[in-house]
């Protein structure tokens, strides 16, 4: 065996790995200012998941035993004992109900409408936050790759600078530097997606559930204002034996009486 390869074989160091900061810095001032893009973003949405999952507690949006609560008191007519427990324990489900009742005095569909733009406000409100949070899930990737392409950018200039004097592992080193920037991307966009996808179903899922105890909460109030409402029961003429019964149609009609009984007049008679 050749001795003096053997002794080169030992001499050679091994191949030193890149450390995690020279790897975040090897793409140069335009990665840089990506990662530091990047790493914005994912503080926002770190802050908005927090954010969604500390004001999506049931016992805030919906407390238990609210809703049948205020149905008692609205079945035995204590409309002001209502209102007073629904000021006690503010929530989300006591706001829709609140807008109800005091919408009482125009009717069960003005009661209806009311609730229905509460709900719809307050749906809104609450996909707001998930809807920048899937903002920065769609944005990130963009961004990423928009510093791999600015890297690759950089690459290829360096190896036509050299006039094609750089070989394949200047060209792979500049390619591999540029791709940090996507690998960022997609760390800041997969926890956000997976986020947006838990934190829409759960909204979902309290609204429907508010919306159900909105509704057994107004039961009571929805039968008093049917049964109060104009015309809901039939006035009827009582009728007194001998009576004739004028259809409706013609009632209020003035009528001639009938002409008196006479014989047909014959010619010649006068």
């Amino acid at each position: 065996m050749n001795m003096s390869a053997i002794l080169t074989a030992q001499t050679t160091p091994p191949p030193q790995s890149d450390s995690l900061l020279q790897i975040i810095t090897s793409g140069g001032w335009p990665g840089i200012v990506i990662l530091l893009v990047l790493v914005s973003l994912s503080i926002t949405a770190l802050y908005l998941v927090v954010d969604q999952v500390l004001s999506l507690q049931r016992k805030d949006l919906l407390p238990d035993g609210l809703a049948t609560q205020v149905a008692s008191c609205l079945r035995d007519g204590k409309v002001a004992d209502a209102e007073q427990l629904l000021r006690q324990k503010p929530s989300l489900l006591a706001g829709v109900i609140s807008v109800g009742i005091h919408a009482r005095e125009f009717g069960w569909a003005e009661v209806e409408k009311v609730v229905e733009d509460a709900l719809v406000e307050r749906s809104a409100a609450m996909h707001r936050r998930i809807d920048y949070l899937s903002t920065i899930a769609n944005l990130s990737p963009m961004v990423g790759l928009l510093g791999t392409v600015t890297g690759m950018i950089f690459a290829f200039r360096q190896v036509a600078a050299t006039s094609g004097a750089a070989g394949a592992g200047d060209l792979a080193e500049g390619i591999y530097q540029a791709l940090v920037t996507t690998v960022g991307g997609l760390v800041v966009a997969i926890p956000s997606l997976a986020a947006v996808g838990v934190l829409r179903s759960r909204v979902d899922e309290l609204l429907a559930e508010i919306t159900q105890q909105a509704q057994v909460a107004l039961v009571p109030l929805r039968r008093r204002l049917i049964a109060t409402s104009p015309g809901s029961t039939k006035r009827s003429i009582p009728v007194t034996p001998g009576m004739a019964v004028v259809p409706a149609q013609m009632q209020g009609t003035r009528m001639n009486p009938p002409p008196p009984d006479s014989a047909p007049a014959v010619p010649g008679d006068q």
